[in-house]
């Protein structure tokens, strides 16, 4: 789905994040309308792809406008040896695992258990990219608009239920019925402003960046590449999970390094 660019302040919704501290400026791009299921990703699997054995080329996956950003060959060790680690991975723990070993009914469920690394991988093999941080905050705050949530009209409006997003709101919580969901589940009810389902719940969602306590600025099609010396702190996630309440869907809000409850989506620049 085309994402007009335009100008917004990043991690600010009008309600509870009013710093307008960080504006920043992005470009038309394209942003996939739904997370990668666990269809999509067991096709890249099963292709031979993603693993120490066949990693991305290097450069690949790469914002056209930000230098440095491709695949970078000394990443290939984060990747899973060959393709049956990398299936193994995928599974990652019961509690968690969405995958699917053959075509299933799960084929339209969100892909879990993928690291960044993985993430990256597939988008490159996919013909995209991992959306900068700026670019996954500006689709979810409908630009300009600053959704509080993608879905807000009026856009400081803070109503969400379950109708909305796959989240762990109270009566799923009490039901023991808190578990990832197909993407487009909530559709279009729960859709941002430009058609894309999931921008808030099911799960995080891996960016570009790593995470700064500030963001990168000036910010013109920016990205933060770099990682504190020493640092532990990983990758930005975004949107939320199924295990998440309300206040982790925020479209303002920001984690890193989580990989159980994280998928992604790919973006493109162009079609």
């Amino acid at each position: 789905m085309l994402v007009p660019g335009g100008t917004f302040y990043r991690s600010y919704d009008g309600v509870d994040n009013t710093d307008m501290s960080y504006p920043a400026t992005v470009d038309d791009f394209y942003l996939d309308k739904y997370e990668i299921t666990a269809g999509r990703f067991r096709t890249f699997v099963n292709a031979g792809v993603g693993t120490q054995a066949n990693p991305p080329a290097s450069g690949a996956g790469a914002h056209p406008q930000i230098s440095g950003s491709g695949w970078d060959s000394a990443w290939n060790t984060n990747l899973p040896p060959d393709t049956a680690s990398l299936k193994a991975y995928e599974n990652c723990d019961p509690s968690y695992q969405t995958s699917t070993g053959t075509a299933g009914g799960n084929e339209s469920i969100a892909q879990s258990c993928m690291t960044w690394y993985m993430a990256f991988a597939f988008c490159a093999w996919d013909g995209g990219r991992l959306p900068t941080e700026a670019e996954w905050n500006y689709a979810a705050s409908g630009g300009s608009d600053q959704r509080y949530y993608p879905w807000s009209s009026p856009p400081t409006s803070t109503t969400i239920d379950d109708s909305y997003a796959v989240f762990c709101d109270n009566a799923a919580y009490n039901s023991g019925l808190c578990i990832v969901g197909n993407v487009g589940s909530k559709s279009p009810k729960g859709d941002g402003k430009w058609g894309h389902a999931d921008l808030a719940g099911n799960l995080w969602e891996w960016t570009l960046d790593w995470y700064a306590s500030q963001y990168p600025t000036p910010c013109d099609n920016c990205a933060d590449l770099n990682a504190f010396p020493g640092s532990l702190i990983g990758r930005v996630v975004r949107g939320g999970s199924f295990q998440d309440g309300a206040p982790g869907l925020r479209s303002a809000y920001r984690y890193y390094g989580l990989t159980n409850v994280v998928g992604a989506r790919c973006a493109r620049t162009s079609l």
